[in-house]
């Protein structure tokens, strides 16, 4: 956390800093206290590795106030006014162990510091732990433990973010210049940074009500330079609830769910992070588990797939699993570098992790930008609107690189910290919010025209459905269409012959339903009415349409094709479809295949004769297959007791759809009436005496 000189200029009582005697063999920290506080910048003592542990006391033998520190090593925790954090750049830094001849140490180390302190006899004293400390401490007075920063349970102490500390100090009689040893016991975590180690800035001492003004003010401080975090947590969970939510517009549309969990990625490790620096729910250590070695690979595998499926797929078919490759391959490289589960691997292992998680990063951002590449070529404005997004991804992505190249990647206005990654993310959460209402936009006015095109579709295929009654001598043909959608997969067409009064009917079912099957059944309508112009036999019109359908991917078709005589003759052929029922009984007929299976495949045939008051029902199988509420199909048993009821294709129609309408229903009623010679134009009635 960033030190805030304001914190001290609310402590006005400060007589006497920390500062060393002249000639002492034991160095001594004067600290004279009114109201006051003061910081300890030394003289303090230091030595890595861990205190052993004194058989009487069961405490630390190195934090027991009598114990000889007199060969360990001076350290001053006087900030330098030149020296850079390596973190944020910002001056006034206070090197860790790393920069004090222990270069690669992690573990266990130890400071500590005499002070005497002369104040009012009974003052209430109270310390404040270093808020720059790496990792976490315990701390000592006089030998007494105090408290701690983090849990010091187990083989390894668990880590937390460093945040304020305060500790009350027992009572002294601080008049007659007290003697107070404090002792800090430090523990850094292996992947902690090479430059760090131990305490980056000084503890402060003093009188307990000003000491918990500073403690205060610091928390306040470390909550404002947070802020950015939970704002970024709250803005990607929104941004992706609304992308999540967009696939309700366009469920054919897989960048909505992409982007969605791109967002949530984003949402879960600003979250956590923010979890981690303000509570103890989740340890940094834990926090630095996940991001390393879950999150931060599958936000970099996420970018690329968002952004493949988002230019439609169409490059690239290995794309996914070369991405699923190196998110594994990044995954166990970040473990492996930032000794994220500590020993494992050896150091220069860990070099050569950090290399290949480099390396694995940079091939990952080179295919983003060849499928940002092959969108510009492939969707020419829709590809350079997103080009941006992918530049100010890559700042984000090598934020650690820029950062080591002494490029400025954090900022503190207000006293909130923002960083160029966090900053990167805020453009980029716009620019994909403006790319993804275009995108919708887009999708709306596609899912109009579709709309639009579906209308004119049902249009043209009532026009060519026949009207539903048709009399002619010695018939009275009836039939009811009822789609399951706009558009349905039904046909049928009956065509009477003008010269020998005989009457052709085609009924069928094409596979499939929606617009793809209405011009399916366009064309099929079509190839009906040609073939029956030049060879009006059923078996022909079956093999005609049979051609028209072979070599059409997934584009099948069971058909009916029934021609009656005038004196009532049936010929009949039949490939696949419902077998027509007479008088209320289906017709024995064989199987045979659909259309458009194979070339030359025969139609099974029958023929027989109407006599007068006989009723043909041909009906499609979404009567049959009519399912109620529980799942219980209308079936073949409800179908014959109905056809031997109802009266009309109508009410067939009816009684199936009021069952639950599945599949397109189509009927067709044929009943031999008495033929009436007045009634038959003279033509016909001359070809019919002759």
């Amino acid at each position: 956390m960033a030190r805030n000189p304001l914190v001290f200029l609310v402590i006005p009582f400060v007589l006497s800093a920390a500062r060393v005697p002249a000639q002492t063999s034991a160095p001594v920290a004067d600290v004279t206290l009114g109201h006051s506080a003061a910081a300890l910048y030394g003289p303090w003592k230091f030595t890595v590795g861990d205190s052993p542990i004194n058989p009487k006391t069961r405490k630390p033998l190195w934090a027991e106030p009598g114990f000889d520190d007199s060969g360990w090593e001076n350290v001053d925790l006087t900030p330098a006014g030149q020296v850079e954090d390596p973190t944020s750049w910002e001056t006034g830094y206070v090197q860790g162990w790393s920069a004090r001849g222990h270069l690669g140490y992690s573990g266990y180390a130890w400071y500590r510091i005499r002070v005497r302190v002369e104040g009012r006899n009974g003052q209430r004293l109270a310390l404040e732990g270093p808020t720059e400390v790496d990792d976490v401490y315990q701390a000592f007075a006089n030998g007494e433990l105090l408290g701690s920063l983090g849990r010091f349970t187990g083989n390894q102490p668990t880590v937390y973010a460093a945040r304020p500390v305060m500790f009350d100090l027992p009572q002294t009689n601080n008049e007659s210049g007290a003697f107070l040893v404090l002792a800090f016991r430090l523990w850094m975590d292996p992947y902690t940074a090479p430059d760090a180690g131990g305490m980056r800035s000084a503890p402060v001492l003093g009188e307990a009500g000003i000491v918990t003004l500073v403690y205060r003010l610091k928390w306040f401080e470390l909550i404002r330079s947070g802020l950015g975090d939970v704002f970024s947590a709250v803005v990607f969970e929104v941004l992706a609830v609304v992308a999540f939510s967009l696939i309700l517009f366009d469920r054919s549309d897989q960048a909505y769910a992409w982007m969605g969990l791109l967002f949530l990625l984003y949402a879960v490790t600003a979250g956590l992070f923010a979890i981690s620096n303000f509570s103890q729910l989740i340890s940094f250590t834990r926090f630095y588990q996940v991001f390393l070695g879950v999150l931060s690979p599958l936000i970099h595998a996420a970018w690329v797939i968002v952004w493949w499926v988002w230019f439609g797929r169409a490059s690239f078919r290995w794309l996914p699993h070369s991405v699923c490759g190196l998110t594994l391959l990044l995954m166990i490289s970040n473990v492996l570098a930032n000794e994220v589960l500590f020993g494992i691997a050896s150091y220069p292992t860990d070099l050569h992790s950090q290399t290949a998680g480099m390396a694995t990063r940079m091939v990952l951002f080179g295919l983003l930008a060849w499928v940002a590449i092959d969108g510009i070529r492939r969707r020419g404005l829709d590809g350079w609107l997103v080009l941006p997004v992918i530049l100010i991804r890559g700042v984000a992505a090598f934020a650690n690189e820029l950062r080591s190249l002494h490029v400025p990647m954090i900022w503190s206005p207000f006293g909130v910290t923002v960083t160029s990654p966090m900053i990167a993310s805020y453009l980029v959460a716009v620019l994909i919010a403006l790319l993804l209402i275009r995108r919708l936009l887009q999708s709306v006015m596609q899912q109009r025209q579709m709309a639009l095109d579906v209308k004119q579709a049902q249009e043209v295929q009532q026009m060519i459905l026949p009207e539903a009654r048709l009399e002619m001598p010695g018939l009275t043909v009836e039939s009811e269409y009822r789609p399951a959608r706009e558009v349905g997969g039904d046909f049928f067409q009956i065509v009477p012959h003008t010269t020998d009064g005989s009457l052709l009917i085609v009924a069928g079912d094409v596979t499939g339903k929606g617009l793809k099957a209405g011009m399916l059944v366009a064309l099929l309508v079509g190839a009906v009415r040609s073939t029956a112009e030049t060879n009006p036999e059923p078996a022909g019109i079956l093999a005609a349409l049979n051609r028209r359908l072979l070599g059409r991917s997934d584009a099948q078709a069971t058909c009916l094709a029934m021609r009656i005589d005038a004196d009532g003759g049936v010929t009949l052929a039949n490939a696949g479809h419902m077998a027509p029922y007479l008088n209320g009984e289906s017709l024995p007929m064989e199987g045979a295949l659909p259309l458009g299976m194979i070339a030359g495949a025969e139609s099974s045939m029958m023929q027989f004769h109407l006599k007068q008051g006989d009723r043909l029902m041909l009906i499609s199988d979404g009567v049959a297959e009519a399912t109620d509420s529980k799942g219980d199909l209308f079936g073949f048993e409800r179908v014959t007791e109905l056809l031997r009821k109802a009266t009309t294709a109508a009410q067939v129609a009816e009684a199936a759809q009021q069952f639950g309408q599945e599949d397109d229903i189509s009927v067709i009623a044929v009943t031999r009436m008495e033929r009436v010679l007045s009634s038959i134009p003279k033509k016909q009635r001359d070809c019919i005496g002759s």
